[in-house]
């Protein structure tokens, strides 16, 4: 990739950059599945995926009918220490794209994980240095998380670039929802191994002004 015409790109991580997304919801599945409450990978996924925090919470409240498990929270803590030491792969052609970008062009990491996941991770894919400091997260920087906008209006503000002037790779459906009402150019990528067969359909119905089925195709929308 030799060129953009944006100004600045901001990066969704679980389920762009790492394959997070399947891996967590089949570990949410199978916990909810156990306590009586049976729900498949792709349920989960199409309930939970891309919250963060309370709205995450809230969320799982809404389908349990209940408070959340006091041991579900403990269970989250053991699988994600495993993950961060174990690491998790790549979306195919991730970390190629990304060191593929203009040296010149401004980009940040906008999830709704924390900073030591996002970190820790791309750590493990050799491409920490892609993205410096400018790592933000929907738990710690804003006080709404996705779906709001707020999180991709501060990513473009520690970038200096107006939101307008963005593209905003996004592959879920509450962060599409966010990343449309900023009023960047959203790229629904759809990439991932978590991403159904209609889950383009349903970033389109949400609004985004493109999809990529790879990240070749992200490249050709960006050049």
């Amino acid at each position: 990739m030799t060129g953009s015409r944006f100004a600045a790109l901001l990066f969704d991580f679980d389920g762009v950059l790492i394959e997070s997304e399947a891996s967590g919801n089949r570990h949410i599945a199978d916990y909810l599945t156990a306590i009586g409450h049976p729900i498949s990978a792709e349920e989960s996924m199409a309930r939970f995926m891309g919250r963060s925090g309370a709205d995450f919470l809230r969320e799982m409240e809404g389908f349990l009918g209940r408070p959340v498990p006091d041991d579900f929270h403990d269970a989250r803590v053991v699988e994600n220490e495993r993950c961060l030491v174990e690491g998790i792969e790549e979306v195919a052609g991730a970390v190629r794209f990304v060191r593929s970008l203009p040296a010149g062009l401004p980009r940040a990491v906008v999830s709704s994980s924390r900073v030591h996941w996002i970190a820790t991770h791309l750590a493990h894919l050799g491409i920490a240095d892609v993205f410096g400091d400018h790592l933000y997260s929907g738990t710690e920087h804003v006080a709404n998380g996705k779906p709001a906008p707020d999180l991709y209006f501060l990513g473009a503000d520690k970038l200096g670039v107006p939101i307008e002037r963005c593209a905003i790779i996004e592959d879920s459906p509450v962060g599409a929802t966010g990343a449309v009402a900023s009023g960047a150019f959203v790229i629904g990528l759809v990439a991932g191994s978590h991403c159904a067969p209609d889950h383009a359909d349903r970033l389109r119905a949400i609004g985004v002004h493109a999809i990529a089925r790879d990240f070749d195709e992200v490249a050709a929308l960006l050049a």
